[in-house]
């Protein structure tokens, strides 16, 4: 579809209410405040926006594609391994099921026991109330009971459930779950009795509960909800079994915006730690002794995680060390607080090599690092000698890494543009690597493969790292893959994904949903735009307040490089974002419309004059600045997209996505700039597609994620002119939709 192409159908009409503020001395129209409510004026101009797409979109391109994302979506899909006292714990989503269920294994790679199937309580829901999923669990020190976050609608205000995990032996028959009445038909597995419930606990999460030593309680952090505007408001509580619910202890409120607690405890002492960090700045912590906070380390700006293991805290920080050191000292002396951390021995120096995470065994740390945006492992002595490295595939990253507290073996996560998504595990015995040498001659981990996605790849996937200048000459790595064996008649259509923000780096992942579009001849590239953590925190501070447009000028160089290049043009060139990745997108369309023959922009933040007023944005404003402070508002009006859209420019086709239950990013976003575009600007279409019952990208079933999928893969390939082959043997991959701001 060329530039000039006129939509198929007009858009619906919204009515222009303009609203003037005067801030700091300027005269701001907002002709569109009035979408920021929730009446029946707004639903109806949803629905109409919703009926729009639906006429916009090729149905007949739309029938082509589904069938090849509901092969993809029937595949396995595999998340991290807990392990708790030789119990293994894990979620694992079955081809056909649209949600993962929570299993335990008594051995890594052995037969899975149900414990939650939050597939049966959509088969068992007999109301119109929102659909329930499971977005979390934590399970206790010993193995013998596990906590579980679960959301209604993806609104991620949740109950917090305590499960009984049960031994084999004491696991009912199978013909519990034929009886409608059991906890197996309620979403339960056979054995698992639900020991209490905790309701609307607000945004508790996997990271602000820990369990206590003893198994019998736990400490979380629960906030209001969203709906009463309360999520901001942090409360730390201590739950135990024998008092119920009704009867928590309170440990502390806190009501700073922008600081969120999380909380760490150590099974061995029951030392109770609690951090306090701000969502990108440093992180100060506590430890909870006699019924008072004790400042440990505190009075700092660096960004600090603690771990605890045999009576040793292992520290990762990023003081003194932009890429991360690990130091340590003893539980002992961290319980005395007033630590500095002059004071901890270094285990593990800064260097070339980001630190992402230490797992701790009884003799080992497993190090995971990022070296230009792909992962490296490597085995050291608990005082940081280093031992051996992993030989992994070039460009790849480990999503996850986690280990035994009892025993030398650890897991990791494994992907990569080429590589489809695997659970690993590792014997970390010995001081050498078993199995022979890998291809690069470093010694290889003896390593299991325990799950994989069974998706085939390619043979002439070819997967490149390129680096391209920005606008003040920072090198700024992008990665592309293709098909080679494709044949492309001209520049390849092309989709450029970023983000740009909150310390997320963008590192070689697997894109099921991406593979019919390789596969048809196009090329994905994936930009790690400063304001990420590819380099560190410079890395990230670089992309943000007053230097947010840096991230802006990489998107737009990594574009620029992609036609340079000749693999494509601004015809066949479209970018895509979603949450904080969506600004990116939202300010590179309108700062500059000609590069891009599409863009595709999920729930994004878009008016940056007001963000901080919705949900959760008041938090934001460390990352971006606050509107209400004057040299703030001057930059942030600059790049703003919805003030910057000018009437009558052409701008390139944009679909935007966002949902009715998001409680971080309002959908107000994306509606005022769809009501700008299509009433102001020219070029297009303007698309918005809002979702109900889902949030942010929380508990989506599978069925849904095909939707859409088919919807924006059918807007790219009409806006792109890609045609749809026979081949449906599909690749890997989204448009790089992940959990952002």
């Amino acid at each position: 579809m060329s530039r000039e192409s006129a939509p198929a159908q007009s858009p619906p009409e919204t009515r222009r209410e303009v609203v003037t503020e005067t801030l700091h001395g300027v005269d701001v129209e907002d002709p569109y405040r009035w979408l920021e409510g929730d009446d029946e004026a707004v639903r109806e101009w949803t629905d109409a926006q919703n009926a729009h797409v639906d006429g916009a979109l090729d149905d007949a391109l739309r029938d082509r594609l589904r069938p090849r994302f509901e092969d993809l979506v029937e595949v396995a899909d595999y998340g991290p391994i807990a392990v708790r006292e030789g119990r293994y714990f894990a979620t694992v989503r079955e081809p056909g099921a649209d949600h993962a269920r929570l299993v335990v294994r008594d051995a890594p790679d052995g037969g899975d026991r149900v414990l939650v199937d939050p597939n049966a309580w959509a088969a068992n829901r007999n109301d119109d109330r929102p659909p329930r999923s499971m977005a979390w669990y934590v399970p206790s020190h010993d193995g013998e009971r596990v906590a579980v976050g679960v959301t209604e609608g993806g609104d991620e205000n949740y109950d917090v459930r305590v499960l009984s995990v049960p031994d084999p032996s004491e696991e009912q028959s199978d013909s519990a779950a034929a009886d409608p009445e059991s906890d197996a038909a309620a979403g339960y597995g056979a054995g698992v009795e639900e020991v209490a419930v905790l309701p609307e606990r607000g945004r508790v999460n996997a990271g602000s509960l820990a369990w206590e030593a003893d198994g019998e309680g736990f400490v979380y952090v629960a906030t209001g909800a969203a709906a009463d505007g309360a999520q901001m408001d942090k409360e730390l509580r201590r739950f135990r079994l024998a008092d119920g619910p009704d009867a928590e202890e309170l440990l502390l409120e806190h009501d700073d915006q922008h600081v969120w607690p999380r909380v760490t405890i150590d099974p061995d002492s029951g030392l109770l730690a609690v951090a306090f960090s701000e969502m990108v700045g440093g992180t100060e912590w506590y430890v909870h002794v006699d019924g008072d906070l004790r400042p440990v380390l505190t009075g700092t700006d660096a960004e600090t995680s603690v771990r605890f293991h045999g009576g040793t805290t292992f520290v990762t920080t990023d003081h003194g060390a932009p890429r991360r050191r690990l130091l340590a000292c003893s539980v002992d002396r961290f319980r005395e607080g007033d630590l500095s951390f002059e004071e901890c021995r270094e285990v593990l120096p800064g260097g070339e090599g980001i630190i992402q995470s230490v797992v701790p065994t009884p003799d080992r740390l497993l190090v995971h690092r990022q070296r230009d945006a792909h992962s490296e492992l490597s085995v050291h002595d608990r005082d940081g000698t280093h031992l051996r490295d992993a030989s992994l595939p070039s460009y790849c990253t480990v999503t996850w890494v986690s280990g035994s507290r009892d025993a030398p073996e650890a897991f990791f996560g494994l992907t990569g543009f080429d590589r489809p998504p695997a659970v690993r595990g590792l014997d970390l015995a010995g001081e050498s690597g078993i199995g022979g040498d890998g291809s690069d001659g470093k010694p290889e981990l003896a390593s299991t493969d325990i799950d994989s996605v069974d998706l085939p790849v390619p043979d002439d996937l070819v997967v490149e790292q390129r680096f391209v200048d920005s606008a003040d000459g920072a090198e700024v790595p992008v990665f592309v893959c293709y098909r080679e064996g494709v044949a492309v008649e001209g520049p390849r259509p092309t989709l450029l994904y970023g983000y740009g923000g909150f310390r997320n780096s963008i590192t070689p992942s697997f894109g099921r949903f991406r593979l019919p579009f390789l596969a048809d001849g196009g090329a994905f590239a994936a930009v790690c735009a400063r304001g990420g953590y590819e380099y560190g925190e410079p890395w990230h501070e670089a992309g943000m307040l007053a230097d947010k447009q840096h991230t802006f000028d990489d998107f737009v160089a990594a574009g620029e490089a992609l036609c340079d290049s000749e693999l494509t043009d601004a015809d066949h060139l479209a970018v895509a974002g979603g949450s904080n990745g969506g600004l990116s997108v939202g300010a590179v369309v309108t700062q500059r419309p000609d590069l891009w023959a599409a863009a595709q922009c999920a729930v994004p933040l878009l008016d940056m004059l007001r963000f901080h007023r919705f949900l959760l944005g008041e938090s934001w404003t460390t990352e971006y600045g606050h509107p209400e402070d004057p040299e703030a508002f001057e930059y942030l009006r600059a790049y703003s997209p919805y003030h910057n859209v000018e009437s009558g420019e052409t701008y390139p086709p944009v679909y935007f996505t966002t949902a009715a239950s998001d409680t971080r990013v309002h959908p107000s976003h994306a509606r005022k700039m769809t009501a700008r575009l299509q009433n102001e600007a020219d070029g297009g279409p303007f698309l918005l597609r809002t979702k109900a019952e889902t949030g942010h990208g929380v508990g989506k079933p599978a069925s849904m994620i095909v939707d859409e999928q088919t919807d924006s893969w059918a807007f790219c390939y009409e806006q792109l002119g890609v045609e749809v082959g026979d081949d449906a043997a599909g690749d890997g991959g989204d448009t790089g939709d992940r959990d952002d701001a």
